[in-house]
């Protein structure tokens, strides 16, 4: 990966944390050992009881989530024992966030079992990881 590609992602990363602090209260941090252990989100969150692993992913064009970004996600958050999420953006496009349907469904305090991803807006994903800690608690 260029320096290129590696500040660009590093300033969205950064960008979602900002962002994710103002919708939902919970500050994150960079997780600056992803680069050298594999099978870690891109951010820690500072509430232990935040539920997803987050992966963000930055690049000019694209029409939606990689499988690849899911599978990736989703071995970093079975290894943090969380529920995985992939909040991507391309150029001049809306930042999105693909996660689990079981995560939105258990966030109404439903359980379902579905191998289904939703994509949703970085709103409603600060709604449902809300709506997620408040069913924990």
């Amino acid at each position: 990966m260029g320096a290129h590609s590696r500040k660009k992602g590093s300033e969205f990363e950064r960008e979602v944390a900002r962002d994710l602090c103002l919708l939902t209260g919970v500050s994150f941090k960079r997780d600056i050992e992803q680069v050298r252990e594999d099978g870690l989100g891109d951010l820690l969150p500072d509430n232990p009881a935040w539920p997803f692993v987050i992966e963000c992913k930055r690049y000019e064009a694209g029409t939606g989530c990689k499988p690849a970004w899911m599978a990736q996600v989703a071995i970093a958050a079975a290894k943090a024992g969380k529920r995985p999420a992939v909040v991507f953006r391309f150029d001049r496009q809306d930042t999105r966030v693909c996660l689990p349907l079981t995560a939105i469904w258990a966030a109404s305090g439903a359980e379902i079992r579905s191998d289904e991803w939703a994509t949703i807006t970085l709103a409603a994903f600060a709604t449902v990881a809300a709506e997620l800690m408040q069913v924990a608690a």
